[in-house]
């Protein structure tokens, strides 16, 4: 899939929309979504790729499938497979077992909204990183239509009421809790703590998934943190 394009973004769209019954299908193509956006600016083939709360290890797996050295650090057990991949580790993403500059490509796909310190581990992520490579890190924020994670669009109403209403109609507890798991974080401030950082460069801010100028959308105050839908911050470690 081309990106950015309207197809691609009409199928990831697609999947999504099936995700609660077809994960697998879901984030599969999610995966080779994100390796293809990776190896636009590096090729993955004999890389060393840290995969920061990947969960079942969909991106650690297409990773490798494309030659990466790919390991897999998810601090929820719960979040793994049930056969996790080889070299998988349970490790908090603000502190992880690591050397410095041990990862050409640091790697991590919605898991900003869900850390309540995330200044913390975007340093984490820096100090992993090799001089030169690439960090890939995106998140939905949380005025983005899907915000809510399962229980959107009515966090708009106000979590508290969005997740009662996700838990009457369901009659299953949500996974999410704002403040506990899931934070609100947003497109304006995120951008303007990477710009005034030292130890990594903005390659591109971006849209993940918007196909029309995804480059633009996160430069238009107000704007951005109802259209942006999803950050994608391509960064460069600084020396």
């Amino acid at each position: 899939m081309k990106d950015p394009s309207f197809r691609r973004s009409l199928t990831l769209f697609r999947a999504f929309m099936r995700e609660q019954a077809d994960p697998a299908s879901a984030y599969g193509l999610l995966a080779r979504d994100a390796a293809d956006q990776v190896e636009r600016y590096v090729r993955l083939k004999g890389r060393v790729v840290v995969d920061i709360g990947g969960g079942s290890g969909y991106f650690t797996r297409e990773f490798r499938r494309r030659g990466a050295q790919s390991y897999l650090f998810e601090p929820d057990p719960a979040e793994l497979a049930a056969e996790p991949a080889e070299g998988t580790v349970v490790a908090d993403g603000y502190l992880l077992p690591l050397a410095d500059a041990a990862a050409d490509v640091c790697f991590s796909s919605n898991v900003l909204e869900h850390v309540s310190d995330p200044r913390t581990f975007l340093s984490e992520m820096a100090r992993v990183t090799r001089p030169g490579g690439l960090i890939y890190v995106s998140f939905t924020n949380w005025l983005s239509p899907w915000g809510g994670h399962e229980w959107a669009p009515w966090h708009y109403l106000g979590a508290e009421q969005a997740r009662a209403r996700f838990e009457r109609r369901t009659g299953r507890p949500a996974k999410h809790r704002l403040g506990e798991n899931l934070f609100a974080i947003d497109v304006g401030s995120t951008l303007r703590h990477i710009r005034g950082r030292e130890d990594v460069d903005i390659v591109s801010a971006r849209s993940r998934y918007w196909p029309v100028l995804p480059e633009v959308v996160p430069r238009v105050p107000g704007l951005r943190e109802f259209a942006t839908w999803n950050l994608l911050l391509i960064l460069r470690r600084c020396s």
